[in-house]
Protein backbone atom coordinates (compact mmCIF):
# COMPACT_ATOMS: atom_id res chain seq x y z
CA UNK A 1 0.00 0.00 0.00
CA UNK A 2 1.02 3.90 -0.52
CA UNK A 3 3.34 4.45 2.23
CA UNK A 4 2.43 8.19 2.11
CA UNK A 5 -0.91 8.59 3.88
CA UNK A 6 -3.60 11.29 4.65
CA UNK A 7 -6.22 11.31 7.69
CA UNK A 8 -9.41 12.99 6.42
CA UNK A 9 -11.97 13.52 9.67
CA UNK A 10 -15.62 13.27 9.15
CA UNK A 11 -17.56 14.47 11.68
CA UNK A 12 -21.03 14.08 10.67
CA UNK A 13 -24.21 12.90 12.71
CA UNK A 14 -26.63 14.30 10.38
CA UNK A 15 -27.31 11.39 8.31
CA UNK A 16 -28.69 9.59 11.18
CA UNK A 17 -31.07 10.96 13.96
CA UNK A 18 -29.25 9.15 17.10
CA UNK A 19 -26.49 12.00 18.11
CA UNK A 20 -22.52 11.33 19.09
CA UNK A 21 -20.84 9.90 16.15
CA UNK A 22 -19.81 13.39 15.16
CA UNK A 23 -17.29 12.46 17.74
CA UNK A 24 -15.71 9.34 16.12
CA UNK A 25 -12.66 11.03 15.03
CA UNK A 26 -11.66 12.68 17.90
CA UNK A 27 -11.88 9.12 20.01
CA UNK A 28 -9.55 7.74 17.00
CA UNK A 29 -7.22 10.29 16.59
CA UNK A 30 -7.53 10.04 20.75
CA UNK A 31 -7.08 6.15 20.92
CA UNK A 32 -4.02 7.11 18.92
CA UNK A 33 -4.15 6.43 15.45
CA UNK A 34 -1.32 8.49 13.98
CA UNK A 35 1.08 6.96 16.38
CA UNK A 36 0.35 3.55 15.29
CA UNK A 37 0.03 4.49 11.62
CA UNK A 38 3.54 6.46 12.13
CA UNK A 39 5.11 3.35 14.16
CA UNK A 40 4.01 1.19 11.22
CA UNK A 41 6.40 3.79 8.93
CA UNK A 42 3.46 5.33 7.43
CA UNK A 43 4.10 8.82 6.07
CA UNK A 44 1.00 10.93 7.88
CA UNK A 45 -0.80 13.91 7.19
CA UNK A 46 -3.95 14.50 9.70
CA UNK A 47 -5.73 17.11 7.15
CA UNK A 48 -7.95 17.93 9.98
CA UNK A 49 -11.77 17.34 9.98
CA UNK A 50 -14.28 18.63 7.27
CA UNK A 51 -16.38 21.46 8.46
CA UNK A 52 -20.25 20.46 8.66
CA UNK A 53 -22.99 23.20 8.66
CA UNK A 54 -25.58 22.40 11.32
CA UNK A 55 -29.59 22.30 10.00
CA UNK A 56 -32.29 24.58 11.26
CA UNK A 57 -35.14 22.78 12.48
CA UNK A 58 -37.31 23.42 9.19
CA UNK A 59 -34.28 21.51 7.94
CA UNK A 60 -35.01 18.44 9.45
CA UNK A 61 -37.05 16.28 6.94
CA UNK A 62 -36.29 17.16 3.36
CA UNK A 63 -37.33 16.27 0.22
CA UNK A 64 -38.10 12.69 -1.07
CA UNK A 65 -37.84 11.34 2.44
CA UNK A 66 -34.22 12.31 3.22
CA UNK A 67 -32.87 14.00 6.10
CA UNK A 68 -30.79 16.58 6.60
CA UNK A 69 -30.20 16.66 2.98
CA UNK A 70 -28.79 19.85 1.96
CA UNK A 71 -25.97 19.42 5.17
CA UNK A 72 -25.41 16.15 4.17
CA UNK A 73 -24.37 16.52 0.41
CA UNK A 74 -22.37 19.87 0.99
CA UNK A 75 -20.09 17.77 3.40
CA UNK A 76 -19.80 15.15 1.18
CA UNK A 77 -19.09 17.53 -1.92
CA UNK A 78 -16.19 18.81 -0.32
CA UNK A 79 -14.81 15.22 1.10
CA UNK A 80 -14.66 14.31 -2.49
CA UNK A 81 -13.30 17.07 -3.85
CA UNK A 82 -10.55 16.37 -0.52
CA UNK A 83 -10.02 12.59 -1.31
CA UNK A 84 -10.11 13.29 -4.99
CA UNK A 85 -7.06 15.65 -4.67
CA UNK A 86 -5.00 13.29 -2.26
CA UNK A 87 -5.26 10.29 -4.54
CA UNK A 88 -4.02 12.73 -7.34
CA UNK A 89 -0.97 13.37 -5.05
CA UNK A 90 -0.27 9.77 -4.95
CA UNK A 91 -1.49 9.82 -1.10
CA UNK A 92 -3.73 6.68 0.94
CA UNK A 93 -6.70 8.45 1.43
CA UNK A 94 -7.98 6.93 5.90
CA UNK A 95 -11.60 8.51 6.11
CA UNK A 96 -12.59 8.72 9.86
CA UNK A 97 -16.29 9.05 10.79
CA UNK A 98 -18.53 10.21 11.51
CA UNK A 99 -22.07 8.17 10.41
CA UNK A 100 -22.00 6.10 7.22
CA UNK A 101 -23.48 8.80 4.87
CA UNK A 102 -19.87 9.87 4.54
CA UNK A 103 -19.12 6.63 2.07
CA UNK A 104 -21.11 8.89 -0.83
CA UNK A 105 -18.19 11.64 -0.31
CA UNK A 106 -15.17 8.97 -0.02
CA UNK A 107 -16.28 7.08 -2.51
CA UNK A 108 -17.13 9.87 -5.38
CA UNK A 109 -13.42 11.02 -4.76
CA UNK A 110 -11.92 8.01 -4.50
CA UNK A 111 -13.67 6.09 -8.16
CA UNK A 112 -12.98 8.91 -10.51
CA UNK A 113 -9.62 7.36 -9.98
CA UNK A 114 -9.71 3.56 -11.57
CA UNK A 115 -12.02 2.19 -14.06
CA UNK A 116 -13.24 -0.52 -12.36
CA UNK A 117 -13.51 0.08 -8.44
CA UNK A 118 -14.49 -2.51 -6.03
CA UNK A 119 -15.61 -2.13 -2.64
CA UNK A 120 -15.68 -4.31 0.79
CA UNK A 121 -18.86 -3.30 2.51
CA UNK A 122 -17.63 -4.17 6.52
CA UNK A 123 -21.13 -3.58 8.14
CA UNK A 124 -24.09 -4.94 9.99
CA UNK A 125 -26.66 -3.61 6.88
CA UNK A 126 -26.46 -2.89 3.61
CA UNK A 127 -27.06 0.82 3.38
CA UNK A 128 -28.86 -0.27 0.61
CA UNK A 129 -31.96 2.09 0.89
CA UNK A 130 -32.95 5.01 -0.87
CA UNK A 131 -35.75 7.44 -0.13
CA UNK A 132 -38.34 5.34 -1.62
CA UNK A 133 -37.39 2.51 0.61
CA UNK A 134 -35.88 3.91 3.54
CA UNK A 135 -38.33 3.36 6.74
CA UNK A 136 -36.35 6.36 8.64
CA UNK A 137 -35.01 8.89 6.09
CA UNK A 138 -32.10 8.49 7.81
CA UNK A 139 -29.42 8.90 4.85
CA UNK A 140 -26.52 6.75 6.47
CA UNK A 141 -28.58 3.81 5.32
CA UNK A 142 -28.37 4.91 1.51
CA UNK A 143 -24.54 5.71 0.90
CA UNK A 144 -23.77 2.15 -0.86
CA UNK A 145 -27.35 2.82 -2.83
CA UNK A 146 -26.43 6.18 -3.79
CA UNK A 147 -22.73 5.48 -4.80
CA UNK A 148 -24.72 2.67 -7.50
CA UNK A 149 -26.45 5.81 -8.72
CA UNK A 150 -29.62 4.98 -6.90
CA UNK A 151 -31.40 7.67 -4.81
CA UNK A 152 -31.48 11.52 -4.98
CA UNK A 153 -29.45 13.13 -8.20
CA UNK A 154 -27.91 15.61 -5.61
CA UNK A 155 -25.89 12.46 -3.66
CA UNK A 156 -25.43 10.56 -6.74
CA UNK A 157 -24.14 13.24 -9.19
CA UNK A 158 -21.66 14.17 -6.50
CA UNK A 159 -18.89 15.05 -8.58
CA UNK A 160 -20.58 15.39 -11.80
CA UNK A 161 -20.67 11.72 -12.59
CA UNK A 162 -22.53 8.39 -11.47
CA UNK A 163 -22.60 5.90 -10.86
CA UNK A 164 -19.44 5.55 -8.94
CA UNK A 165 -18.95 1.63 -8.46
CA UNK A 166 -20.89 -1.16 -10.74
CA UNK A 167 -22.87 -3.83 -8.25
CA UNK A 168 -20.97 -6.80 -9.60
CA UNK A 169 -17.94 -5.11 -7.83
CA UNK A 170 -19.31 -5.09 -4.35
CA UNK A 171 -18.82 -7.70 -1.40
CA UNK A 172 -21.24 -7.06 1.44
CA UNK A 173 -19.06 -8.55 4.46
CA UNK A 174 -21.26 -8.92 8.15
CA UNK A 175 -24.49 -8.37 7.15
CA UNK A 176 -27.64 -9.35 9.16
CA UNK A 177 -29.99 -6.36 9.18
CA UNK A 178 -31.60 -5.49 5.78
CA UNK A 179 -34.34 -3.73 4.49
CA UNK A 180 -37.12 -5.36 2.27
CA UNK A 181 -36.02 -2.81 -0.20
CA UNK A 182 -32.15 -3.77 0.32
CA UNK A 183 -33.06 -7.87 -0.12
CA UNK A 184 -35.04 -6.89 -3.69
CA UNK A 185 -32.12 -4.09 -4.50
CA UNK A 186 -29.52 -6.71 -3.36
CA UNK A 187 -31.19 -9.39 -5.78
CA UNK A 188 -32.15 -7.35 -9.07
CA UNK A 189 -28.58 -6.09 -8.95
CA UNK A 190 -26.35 -9.72 -8.18
CA UNK A 191 -24.30 -7.56 -4.81
CA UNK A 192 -22.67 -9.96 -3.28
CA UNK A 193 -23.22 -10.84 0.19
CA UNK A 194 -21.87 -12.85 3.47
CA UNK A 195 -24.26 -12.77 6.01
CA UNK A 196 -23.30 -13.79 9.42
CA UNK A 197 -24.76 -16.98 8.48
CA UNK A 198 -22.20 -17.71 5.67
CA UNK A 199 -19.46 -16.27 8.38
CA UNK A 200 -20.42 -18.84 10.83
CA UNK A 201 -20.84 -21.56 8.21
CA UNK A 202 -17.92 -20.89 6.14
CA UNK A 203 -15.40 -19.52 8.57
CA UNK A 204 -13.96 -15.88 8.21
CA UNK A 205 -10.37 -16.74 6.72
CA UNK A 206 -12.68 -18.60 3.58
CA UNK A 207 -15.16 -15.25 3.39
CA UNK A 208 -12.09 -13.13 3.17
CA UNK A 209 -10.26 -15.15 0.78
CA UNK A 210 -12.81 -15.90 -1.74
CA UNK A 211 -13.74 -11.87 -1.24
CA UNK A 212 -10.22 -11.25 -1.93
CA UNK A 213 -9.91 -13.54 -4.75
CA UNK A 214 -12.94 -12.40 -6.60
CA UNK A 215 -12.29 -8.52 -6.65
CA UNK A 216 -8.84 -8.86 -7.24
CA UNK A 217 -9.80 -10.43 -10.66
CA UNK A 218 -12.38 -7.82 -11.76
CA UNK A 219 -11.18 -4.71 -10.24
CA UNK A 220 -8.08 -1.65 -9.98
CA UNK A 221 -8.59 -0.89 -6.97
CA UNK A 222 -10.40 -1.52 -3.58
CA UNK A 223 -12.18 0.43 -1.08
CA UNK A 224 -12.57 -0.75 2.55
CA UNK A 225 -15.60 1.16 4.13
CA UNK A 226 -15.67 -0.44 7.53
CA UNK A 227 -18.58 0.36 9.90
CA UNK A 228 -17.77 -0.22 13.72
CA UNK A 229 -21.09 -1.69 14.19
CA UNK A 230 -20.53 -4.95 11.88
CA UNK A 231 -18.77 -6.00 14.90
CA UNK A 232 -20.84 -7.44 17.47
CA UNK A 233 -22.15 -4.87 20.12
CA UNK A 234 -21.11 -7.16 23.37
CA UNK A 235 -17.33 -6.05 21.57
CA UNK A 236 -18.00 -2.89 20.42
CA UNK A 237 -20.89 -1.14 22.23
CA UNK A 238 -19.89 2.65 21.12
CA UNK A 239 -21.85 2.63 17.53
CA UNK A 240 -23.97 4.48 16.09
CA UNK A 241 -26.61 1.44 15.04
CA UNK A 242 -25.83 -1.58 17.40
CA UNK A 243 -26.96 -5.18 16.00
CA UNK A 244 -26.69 -8.47 18.05
CA UNK A 245 -25.08 -11.34 16.43
CA UNK A 246 -22.06 -9.59 14.91
CA UNK A 247 -18.69 -10.56 14.27
CA UNK A 248 -15.80 -10.84 16.98
CA UNK A 249 -13.00 -8.38 17.35
CA UNK A 250 -10.64 -10.95 16.69
CA UNK A 251 -12.81 -12.37 13.31
CA UNK A 252 -11.97 -8.68 12.35
CA UNK A 253 -8.61 -8.64 13.20
CA UNK A 254 -7.99 -11.53 10.57
CA UNK A 255 -10.12 -9.53 8.36
CA UNK A 256 -7.82 -6.79 8.12
CA UNK A 257 -4.53 -9.10 8.39
CA UNK A 258 -6.20 -10.86 5.22
CA UNK A 259 -6.15 -7.84 3.39
CA UNK A 260 -3.25 -6.25 4.27
CA UNK A 261 -1.11 -9.50 2.94
CA UNK A 262 -3.43 -8.98 -0.18
CA UNK A 263 -1.88 -5.45 -0.54
CA UNK A 264 -5.28 -4.82 -3.13
CA UNK A 265 -6.46 -1.70 -0.63
CA UNK A 266 -6.40 1.41 -2.31
CA UNK A 267 -8.31 3.77 0.33
CA UNK A 268 -10.48 3.03 3.37
CA UNK A 269 -12.86 4.92 6.01
CA UNK A 270 -13.77 3.39 9.63
CA UNK A 271 -17.22 4.91 10.38
CA UNK A 272 -19.94 5.09 12.88
CA UNK A 273 -17.59 5.22 16.47
CA UNK A 274 -20.31 6.72 18.71
CA UNK A 275 -18.36 7.76 22.05
CA UNK A 276 -21.48 8.87 23.56
CA UNK A 277 -22.30 5.34 23.91
CA UNK A 278 -18.69 3.49 24.76
CA UNK A 279 -17.27 2.43 27.46
CA UNK A 280 -13.85 4.13 27.82
CA UNK A 281 -13.37 4.97 24.56
CA UNK A 282 -13.22 0.53 24.12
CA UNK A 283 -14.85 1.03 20.39
CA UNK A 284 -12.76 3.89 19.02
CA UNK A 285 -9.49 1.77 20.53
CA UNK A 286 -10.58 -1.06 18.86
CA UNK A 287 -11.22 0.61 15.46
CA UNK A 288 -7.71 1.99 16.16
CA UNK A 289 -5.93 -1.52 16.52
CA UNK A 290 -8.31 -3.23 13.22
CA UNK A 291 -6.46 0.22 11.30
CA UNK A 292 -3.09 -1.61 12.85
CA UNK A 293 -3.82 -4.57 11.36
CA UNK A 294 -5.06 -3.59 7.85
CA UNK A 295 -1.67 -1.41 8.26
CA UNK A 296 0.99 -4.29 8.06
CA UNK A 297 0.75 -4.69 12.09
CA UNK A 298 2.06 -7.69 13.56
CA UNK A 299 2.29 -9.78 16.82
CA UNK A 300 5.89 -10.93 15.46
Amino acid sequence: MQRNMSIIGVPMDLGQSRRGVDMGPSAIRYAGVIETLENLKYNIADLGDVAVSRPDSKDNLQEGNLRNLKQVFECNQTLAEMVDEEIAEKRFPLVLGGDHSIAIGTLAGTAKHYENLGVIWYDAHGDLNSGETSPSGNIHGMPLAVSLGIGHEKLTNILDYAPKVNPENIVIVGARSLDPGEKVLIREQGVTVYSMHEIDRLGMPQVMEESINYLKRRTDGVHLSLDLDGLDPEEAPGVGTPVMGGLSYRESHLAMEMLSESDILTSAEFVEVNPILDDKNKTASMAVGLIGSLFGEKLK
